[in-house]
């Protein structure tokens, strides 16, 4: 009977060795995993920040990283000093609730009446894209903020994007009115600044920051800026500028028409002056005609002359006469009164 025992008890025996060997091996797998947790390589794009039981110990650049396990120390990962990183600032851009209301047509709420809008120094309306470049400059700072860098980084680009709005026009932003690009050389100058007045005010903001204990550790190096109007400002601007071309064009039509009268006018202006001319040279010619003869005859100074002129057409004119009565001028006791008109 005892050998059969010896015999069942083997197996298992031999079952409990094997499992407490790779219980063994998987646990000193993992310690030896613990312990080389922290050995590892920073890339040239990267440095790491070593804290050691949460204190800051060390700043490490690229390499290979040798480090104490946690929690003895922790290791963070953060870009390096010439690494630019770029970062999209979403409050300066509407919400999803604005943007389902402005497609959907419906009225906006209090809250998301005002979202993502920019208000100008001369009352205007304006949209910004904001793209915010930097560097990390204080590692430690950096990793101090953690997670809550890209919230403080948005809300210091948002206060300095409301300030530079503020202080300029809707032309000084963006090309509102086409019609002034080329007439206002410093409108154009002042657009080319927004950028770096931005980029001055963002940055300091981080140097007051810095000065009060809570700086982000980092330097903005480029700000690009994306201006735009509402749709609704949008499509009032359409309207308005449709209608001052279609005002424009019905005032050329007007000119030209005026000019073409003025020019229909004064040619028939100068023809009827023409033709008055002509035809008072041609009545002068005949008048110049019928008194050329009694004109003759008043330079002559023949007395004969014009009594034979008068004896021979005198009978011609007193013969269509019906009737004729003569008067001696010296009698004056015949008189010839005028009778009553026919």
């Amino acid at each position: 009977m005892t050998e059969p025992r010896q015999g069942v008890a083997g197996p298992w025996l031999q079952s409990a060795r094997i499992g407490f060997i790779a219980l063994y091996g998987v646990t000193l797998l993992a310690a030896l995993g613990w312990l080389f947790g922290n050995v590892r390589e920073i890339g040239p794009e990267n440095r790491a920040v070593v804290l050691r039981l949460g204190a800051e110990q060390r700043i490490h650049d690229a390499g290979l990283l040798l480090a104490w396990p946690r929690p003895f120390e922790e290791v963070l990962t953060l870009p390096s000093a010439d690494r630019v990183s770029e970062r999209r600032v979403e409050l300066l851009l509407r919400s999803e609730l604005a943007r389902r209301s402005d497609r959907d047509g419906s009225l906006a709420s209090d809250a998301t009446a005002g979202s993502g809008y920019l208000l100008t120094g001369d009352a205007g309306i304006v949209q910004l894209e904001v793209r915010v470049f930097y560097k990390v400059v204080e590692p430690y700072a950096f990793t101090r903020q953690g997670e809550h860098l890209a919230a403080a980084l948005d809300r210091l680009v948002e206060r300095n994007a409301v300030q530079v709005c503020a202080a300029r026009d809707m032309d000084a932003i963006l090309v509102a009115r086409p019609e002034l690009v080329g007439a206002d050389v410093q409108l154009a100058e002042r657009r080319e600044r927004l950028r770096g007045d931005l980029q001055r005010g963002i940055n300091h903001s981080l140097a007051a920051l810095e000065a009060a204990g809570g700086g982000l550790g980092i330097e903005v190096v480029r700000v690009d800026v994306q201006s735009s109007l509402p749709q609704a400002a949008v499509s009032a601007f359409n309207a308005v500028l449709t209608a001052s071309q279609l005002a424009e064009q019905a005032m050329a039509d007007a000119r030209n028409d005026a000019a073409r009268q003025l020019q229909q006018a004064t040619q028939d202006a100068d023809r009827t002056l023409q033709v008055a001319q002509a035809q008072a040279r041609e009545r002068l010619a005949r008048a110049n005609a019928d008194t050329a003869t009694i004109a003759g005859l008043a330079r002559q100074d023949d007395p004969g002359l014009m009594l034979r002129l008068y004896r021979e057409r005198m009978p011609a004119i007193l013969s269509r006469a019906g009737s004729v009565t003569t008067v001696n001028p010296e009698d004056s006791g015949h008189l010839i009164l005028e009778g009553p008109r026919p």
